[in-house]
């Protein structure tokens, strides 16, 4: 008898609330025999996964879930793999091809691996404070635990310099607080004090809390690992308590009467006759 072909599912909740999982995600953790992940996380989705076999462990036992998950994947078991935000973006996908390259999976083996999109930290926070990724925006984690802080720091200086909307994931803990405090230094080197700045905690959680100030007063707030910071760049303003970072679109046209500007070139039409 044919070995039955596993699946692993690399699953991003988005922020954890029940309203901004995706239906892909409730199907792939509806389907999994086994579900995998950080026990915060587990208990995000406490109710999505209630009579099903539970593997949860620690913050800092990321290679075991993984390498535990592609084990019982590969005996045909259908395993999901959960990380918040989006599983690609500092969750648990590249550990997971990781484990599978060091156990010399090919494509076509068992298990099948398919990762599950969900809704970034940055995306869930920024749209609670208004429009402040509508431009060219960057993540950067403030967490030296895995990359060298000099290394973080150029992405700093080279993100600053090109007047990026920078989000700043893992910003500060309880022992590591001088990271924060040098980003603020190297950003001031290109922004002026008054450049808008979201601290967003625990978006769309139980203890989700929001406060607006500018870069200059950004350490005067709490700022711990559940916040998220939302940099504005130059041309991001406030505007009846929201935060925006314009595309442009005052550049190329009239706003007030919906003609493109001198000297620019109008935008093509849509050829509506293909729309049935």
């Amino acid at each position: 008898m044919e070995d039955l072909k596993g699946k692993l599912y690399v699953v991003g909740i988005g922020p954890g609330s029940a309203d901004h999982i995706s239906p892909a995600a409730l199907r792939a953790i509806e389907e999994a025999d086994l579900v995998v992940g950080y026990r915060t996380y587990m208990l995000l989705v406490r109710k999505l996964i209630k009579g099903k076999d539970k593997v949860q462990t620690g913050m800092t036992e990321e290679i075991d879930r993984a390498r535990m998950a592609v084990d019982e994947a590969s005996k045909g078991r259908t395993v999901a793999v959960i990380s918040s935000g989006d599983a690609g973006v500092y969750g648990m996908g590249t550990l997971m091809f990781e484990v599978l390259k060091e156990r010399g999976w090919k494509r076509g083996d068992s298990p099948d691996i398919q990762i599950i999109p969900g809704m970034t930290s940055m995306n869930a926070c920024a749209s609670l404070v208004g429009a402040p990724l509508g431009h060219d925006s960057c993540m950067i984690s403030l967490s030296d635990l895995l990359t060298p802080w000099e290394v973080i720091e150029k992405r700093l200086e080279a993100a600053a310099s090109s007047d990026f909307v920078i989000g700043l994931y893992n910003p500060a803990s309880g022992r590591r607080q001088r990271q924060i405090v040098r980003a603020q230094q190297i950003l001031l080197k290109y922004r002026s004090p008054e450049t808008p700045v979201a601290l967003v905690r625990s978006a769309y959680r139980h203890r989700q809390h929001i406060l607006k100030t500018n870069l200059e007063d950004m350490l005067d707030y709490e700022i711990g690992m559940l916040t998220t910071v939302l940099i504005g760049s130059t041309q991001t303003y406030m505007y009846e308590g929201y935060m925006i970072t314009p595309r442009g679109y005052h550049h190329k046209y009239d706003l007030e009467k919906g003609t493109v500007m001198e000297g620019q070139t109008p935008g093509r039409q849509l050829n509506t006759d293909l729309i049935h």
